[in-house]
Formats: C-alpha cells, structure tokens, sequence
C-alpha cells in the first residue's frame, strides 16, 4: 500500500543522530564544568528566635488571664468617646501615609507579577518592509536602476526551562515581599487609629489641665485682692502682695501653656486626619474617656506572632529572603534556553510572495548556558542573598523581643498607674477635706479667707497631677491594645517550624 508523506520545507533537514548525542556529550560535561563556579563555604548565619524561648510567665504573673483578651478591631470603641470613633474612622478612609502603604502594596504585586511573567513562555510578532534602488553607477541592469522590497513577517517564541527552581524561588520571593507588603498597609492603619487615640487623649489631658489653671488663677488673684485689702489695712507688708502677684503671673502662665496645647494638639489630629489646620478647630472637648482593666491572652507569646503586623510581616521578609538564597544558587547552575523555536519568519522580494510556500522558513534552536569564571559575580551575589536572610532574621527576632517587651510594659505601666492614681485621689481627698474644713471655719467666723485660699492650692495640685496620671493610664491601655496587634485578622507563614527551618535553606 503506498503511502503519502507531507513535502519538506525548503533548507531544513533532519537533525541526526550524532548530532543528538553532541548534545548530550555537551550537556554533560557543562554539569562537570559546572564546579568551576561553586557556592561552597557560603551560607546564612541567622537563626530566628523560637518564641516559645522567651519567658514572659514572672513578668506576667499576676496579671489577669482571658482566652478573649486580644483586642477587637475597633478597639479605641472601649473608651467611650463618640468623637473619637468618628474622627478615627474618618481617617481610615483615606489619609497619605495610607495612601503610601497601599501604593507600596500595588508595587509589590506588580513585582510579584513580573517574577512571575518571567517564567513564562513568550511569543512576539514583528512585521518588516525593506526597499532599496540601486544605481546603475553601482550595478548593471536588470539590478541596477531597479527598485528592489523585502516584506518580513515573523513569530518567535522563546522559553527558559526551570531547571533548578531558581525562577521560581524568585516569584515566591516575590510573592512574600507582597505579603509583607499587605501586612505593613493594615500595620499602618492600626499605627494610624492609635497615634489619633493617643492624641485625643492628650487634647482631653490638655482640657483638664486649662481647667485646673483658670481655677488656680482665680485662687491667685483672690489672694492678691485679700492681700491689697490686708495691706491697706495695715495688717500686711508689701512682701505678701509681691507673692500674691507672682502666683497670679505663674497661674496665668500655666492657663496660656494649656490653651496653647489645646490649640497645637487639635492641628496635629486634623494633620493625622490628613486635613488642613482648620479640621482641628471643629473638634469638641472630650468626653470622659474610661481605661479598661489590663488583661493578656493566655497564648502570650505564641499566638502573638500571628496578630502583630510588624512580626508577621518580618516573618513574611524572612521567608522571601529564604527564597532568594535559593535562586541565587540556581545561578550556580547550566541554564537552556529554547530561542526561537519554533520562530517563523517569512520573506520575499514581492510582496505577491510573501504568503507562498516557497517563501516559508522555519528557525529554531536550544542555548545552554554554563557559568564558569564570572570574577565572582556569583558568589557575591549568594553572598549578598546570604546576608539579606540574616538582616531578615535579626528584623525578626528583633520584632518579636520587641512586641513581648511592648505588651509587658503596657501592662506594667497600667498596674503601676492603676496604684499610683488611687494614691493621688486619697490626697486630692485629703486635700479637699482640708479645705472644705477651711471653708467652714470661714464661715462660721472662726477662720480667714486666707486661711481658705491657701487650702485650696494643695487641691489643686492633687487636681492637676491626676490630669497628668490619667491621661497616662488611657495610654497605656491604648499602647496594650496595639502592643496585643489591634484585634487585626493576618495572613501569616503556616508555623514557626517553617521559620526555623529556614536557617538552614
């Protein structure tokens, strides 16, 4: 029976066998050559830190325990402040430094595509026309004086094999630095709501604190008023008048200060909320703002690794750092490269021809690429990859001490407050007591209105220290929350046994 075969194209030919085994002869002695450049003797250092390995039980002790003490997303709502809440949740909605985070978020994504792109087949098409008139000066007829076109139509295709993993250690680099990327973006939202928190609560601090001076003021120029009557009378010196005007002067300095903070802390909440100067200005006093009872999870410190922004995303920059190692010994390695192949291109000197078979030609072939002596570009770069794992690693480690050291310090900073506000209330108590005493003796005739200003200073300087101790109480309990990750939901690598394993990639 016979049988029909498809016609050859025109100037291809076969490829023999000894042709195939020059190939693998070549192959295998770029795998021999290939020790020519070596990565022995390098590797990483850092060893991220166990989190279990970090005691905190005796920093702790003492401290109330909840399975529901990791703070809600909307945390700052436990202070009872309706203005906070609207003012917080308007600068989520947008402000610059959140405009900065998400844009990094978009570069990283973009880049994580091009890592991935790359490890992609491409094709591209290109279309070329060429005309050329020789003189007959040049060359004789018909050539000459002739108008001669070239029309080029062509396809290639090119595709690098992944031999070694290293274009894909590359994306998943990639990808981990997005991940990061993300984390940091809802890092800064949380750094956001708790830096307004924090300054509202220095704006009501600042309130309190203006309230304590005009009270002080009025004291001071009460005494100043008796003094001026005393003197008059011949039963004071000018001595009790002099001081009498230098309290009124330092009462009226303290109320000019406290406006003055009032003033500058409502511009920088109308900075935060990323509005001009004049947002501030429409801010309210606040209303009493209440601290909630400190209390830690009883995870502290495992399960924190996956709630704190700055941890989980250092862990994220560890697992990508791990990923460059990987690719950066890939280098080390023979590459193939498949160029133009298949590649079509088609060309004729009349573009009646261009579609025709005579015109038709295949071009294709395989690269392989062997480092051998490069001047150590391959070695510095490893080198380079190696110590970007441990500047990785140490970012880690360092974010977990620190997120340990933050959660035990606000809770600290909170008991001791706690204490040291009961103790100033009993003496602003005691102080109010005495003058109270004063106030009825004055009355009843058996006391003077000196004797009742002068009580009154002790009040308020009791009046003025819990302004400043309260105040410290809320920010501590807003440091907690933060300390504790801010209630945020995170993505995170699967466990920290992937993280130690990445000491040795």
């Amino acid at each position: 029976m016979a049988h029909s075969y498809p016609r050859p194209l025109r100037g291809l030919k076969p490829v023999p066998l000894k042709a195939t085994s020059t190939l693998a002869v070549t192959l295998a002695s770029a795998l021999i050559l290939a020790g020519c450049a070596s990565s022995r003797g390098l590797a990483p250092e850092g060893h991220p830190l166990d989190a279990d390995s970090l005691q905190t039980q005796r920093s702790l002790s003492g401290v109330a325990v909840s399975d529901a003490a990791f703070p809600r997303q909307d945390w700052w709502t436990t202070l009872g402040d309706a203005q906070l809440n609207a003012l917080i949740g308007e600068a989520l909605q947008g402000t610059p430094s959140l405009d900065a985070a998400d844009a990094r978020v978009r570069q990283a994504v973009a880049q994580a595509g091009l890592a991935d792109a790359a490890r992609k087949p491409t094709l591209s098409g290109s279309a070329q026309y060429v005309g050329i008139q020789l003189p007959e000066t040049l060359a004789a007829p018909p050539l000459g004086g002739s108008y001669q076109d070239i029309a080029m139509l062509g396809l290639t295709f090119k595709y690098t094999f992944d031999l070694w993993g290293g274009e894909k250690a590359k994306w998943l680099a990639a990808v981990g630095q997005t991940h990061a990327a993300e984390i940091e973006a809802q890092a800064a939202r949380l750094t956001l709501s708790s830096n307004i928190a924090r300054t509202y609560v220095a704006l009501a601090q600042a309130f309190d604190a203006n309230d304590v001076a005009k009270a002080d003021f009025e004291r001071a120029s009460s005494l100043l008023s008796l003094g001026r009557q005393r003197v008059a009378a011949g039963l004071d010196n000018q001595l009790q008048i002099r001081n009498a005007e230098s309290a009124v002067a330092s009462a009226q300095l303290q109320m000019q200060a406290s406006e003055h903070e009032i003033e500058v802390t409502r511009n920088a909440i109308a900075a935060l909320l990323g509005k001009g100067p004049d947002r501030g200005r429409d801010i309210a006093r606040p209303s009493i703002l209440q601290a909630s009872t400190p209390t830690v999870p009883s995870v502290v410190p495992s399960e924190l690794l996956g709630r704190r922004p700055d941890v989980v995303a250092a862990r994220w920059r560890v697992e990508a750092a791990q990923h460059g190692i990987k690719a950066s010994k890939a280098a080390f390695y023979p590459s193939v490269n498949l160029v133009a192949l298949p590649a079509l291109a088609v060309g004729a000197g009349n573009l009646g021809d261009i579609f025709s078979g005579d015109a038709l030609q295949l071009l294709g072939g395989a690269a392989l690429n062997l480092p051998i002596f490069d001047g150590g570009r391959l070695r510095n770069n490893l080198a380079n990859s190696d110590a970007s794992y441990d500047l990785a690693v140490a970012n880690y480690n360092q974010s977990l001490i620190a997120s340990l050291r933050e959660v035990a310090d606000a809770v600290h900073s909170a008991h001791s407050l706690d204490g040291q506000i009961a103790s100033a209330t009993q003496a602003r108590d005691a102080a109010r007591s005495a003058w109270d005493i004063a106030t009825q003796r004055y009355k009843a005739g058996l006391g003077t209105q000196l004797d009742v200003l002068a009580a009154q200073r002790p009040l308020l300087d009791s009046d003025r220290q819990l302004t400043v101790l309260r105040a410290q109480r809320l920010a501590a309990s807003i440091d907690l929350d933060r300390a504790l990750g801010g209630g945020l939901v995170l993505t995170s690598p699967t466990s920290d046994s992937d993280i130690a394993k990445a000491s040795t990639p």
